[in-house]
């Protein structure tokens, strides 16, 4: 399915912001919700790993497309339905520019639009999607196929802000989007300051940290100097605006009062994987 295609199907973020709700209507809370949140469906990752050769061994992905068909069935079983489904980064395992990366988005995106109509997809970026170091061309290409990069939206009174996490990783190829996205998200908190938000939450691929904040660095969480500039961030944003802030994260916690986790849609993987 091409990008064009795609486009009748998922509501794909633009301007910052996902037309699936109604931000006027959604500000306002009316009771408790859920949504469903996954990660890394990456289309060609279990074969690559199997085979030890990661960065160029994933030309098959058949497993990855029946154990993500099983996740949509059974979301589409729930009863009442979640709010909406989010993937968390790192949808197709080929990198920009390498092989299979066109092939890939094509099945997933067949996949996902089985997804029940009712349910809307939200999608962050991970390295795999826009490259460990971004460029301009690679956010792009994200842009074109999958939508913004980073926006946010209203559910139920709770304030959701999606984040381009491989700006805090290397931001050295696209500095200025980087700077761009730390503006837009300064804003945005400000914004929910002014609007009483009462509950916000941040949705990125790469988790400030694992375990405890003060951790040392690794290849699946931020740099220390990175992190403790977010969370002092939203610690701020939190205490101005009487909000928790919570960041669901892919390595088993968040950052603020409450924590969270996301395991991967198709494989668990030891923690020295990619």
């Amino acid at each position: 399915m091409s990008a064009v295609e795609a486009g009748g199907v998922f509501h794909r973020a633009r301007g910052r912001t996902l037309d699936a709700f109604s931000s006027d209507k959604e500000r306002e809370w009316k009771g408790p919700f859920y949504f469903i949140q996954g990660a890394d469906p990456q289309f060609g990752l279990m074969k690559a790993w199997s085979t030890g050769d990661c960065d160029s061994g994933g030309d098959e992905w058949g497993q990855e497309i029946r154990l993500t068909e099983l996740a949509v069935q059974a979301i589409n079983k729930l009863d009442p339905k979640p709010k909406f489904f989010v993937l968390c980064g790192d949808l197709i395992h080929a990198m920009p520019g390498t092989p299979w990366r066109k092939e890939q988005t094509e099945d997933l995106q067949r996949v996902l639009r089985t997804v029940d109509s009712e349910i809307p997809l939200v999608f962050v970026s991970g390295n795999h999607d826009v490259g460990n170091v971004p460029t301009p061309e690679t956010i792009a290409e994200w842009q074109q196929t999958w939508g913004d990069d980073y926006f946010s939206f209203w559910v139920g009174g709770v304030l959701f802000l999606v984040l381009n996490s491989q700006f805090f990783y290397d931001a050295s190829m696209c500095p200025a989007l980087k700077q761009a996205q730390d503006q837009w998200l300064d804003q945005q908190l400000s914004i929910a300051g002014q609007q009483r938000c009462q509950h916000a939450v941040v949705f990125q691929h790469i988790p400030l940290f694992l375990q405890s904040i003060d951790e040392e660095d690794d290849y699946f969480n931020l740099t220390k100097s990175v992190r403790k500039e977010m969370a002092d961030k939203f610690s701020k944003a939190g205490r101005s605006i009487k909000c928790s802030v919570e960041i669901p994260m892919l390595g088993g916690s968040c950052f603020s009062q409450n924590f969270d986790s996301a395991s991967p849609v198709n494989a668990d993987l030891p923690s020295n994987s990619d």
